[in-house]
């Protein structure tokens, strides 16, 4: 095995050239500049990554006022305070910014909630009513999920294959912890997890709907916390519901 040697250890009478050429790689893998120093590359890649976060924020907002045909890119280059190609510097189009959007939106809510594989149906259900709570509490972003969703029905909207491809992985995700729950003997045999998911799906979205309409006076995280407790009371084998709520 090759060992790395130091200076003084290394032949003497012989130059050891140094690398021409090479751009120094930061440590996520982005290389420096040239001209510019690993400490000034760093602070032109924050300013950037600032920039695109702001971004993909003044549209959150203008995607829940005025969906997505009737948004501007100019109106939100403004708000953040920059030029409309300054914005395409970041996003390539109105469409790229929209998916953008709603990846980091459904990336985050993943890493947030689901990061870690639930132990029963009951853990993984406690875990969607707390994704409730929390999408109650930020109202730009359920706003604008719900008027992209109802956009999106049109096959020719650039969110359409997000959401089929997001409903296909809700769904998915749903009935296996259903499933998983059967075989360990926590839900009846023969409880139908893709039924039951679907079923969760379009309750979820009508609850969060209700909630865009009437914030005031639904309760979005209740309302789910009511019937998945009265579903889990039907399914588990023991009759048991989702557990009490921490005083």
């Amino acid at each position: 095995m090759v060992q790395n040697q130091s200076p003084s250890q290394r032949p003497k009478g012989r130059a050891v050239p140094e690398p021409k050429g090479r751009a120094v790689p930061e440590p996520e893998g982005r290389a420096v500049p040239e001209g510019k120093t690993p400490a000034t590359a760093r602070g032109t890649y924050a300013v950037g990554d600032e920039r695109r976060l702001r971004i993909l924020d003044a549209a959150v907002e203008h995607f829940a006022q005025w969906g997505f045909h009737a948004s501007s890119l100019a109106r939100i280059a403004k708000d953040v305070g920059i030029t409309q190609g300054g914005l395409l510097h970041h996003f390539r189009s109105k469409e790229d910014l929209l998916v953008s959007v709603l990846r980091r939106s459904e990336e985050h809510d993943a890493e947030k909630y689901f990061a870690v594989e639930a132990h029963s149906a009951t853990e993984f259900f406690a875990a969607l009513v707390e994704l409730a709570e929390y999408n109650s509490r930020r109202p730009g972003r359920t706003k604008m999920f719900n008027v992209l969703l109802a956009e999106a029905g049109d096959p020719g909207h650039p969110a359409h294959a997000f959401f089929v491809k997001r409903y296909a992985e809700l769904v998915e995700l749903t009935s296996d912890a259903i499933h998983q729950a059967v075989e360990t003997g926590e839900l009846k045999p023969g409880t139908d997890g893709v039924a039951l998911a679907q079923e969760f799906a379009a309750v979820m979205d009508g609850i969060q709907l209700q909630w865009a309409l009437d914030p005031q006076g639904v309760d979005m995280g209740a309302r789910l916390r009511t019937y998945l407790d009265r579903l889990l009371r039907s399914i588990t084998s023991s009759g048991a519901g989702l557990p009490a709520e921490p005083a």
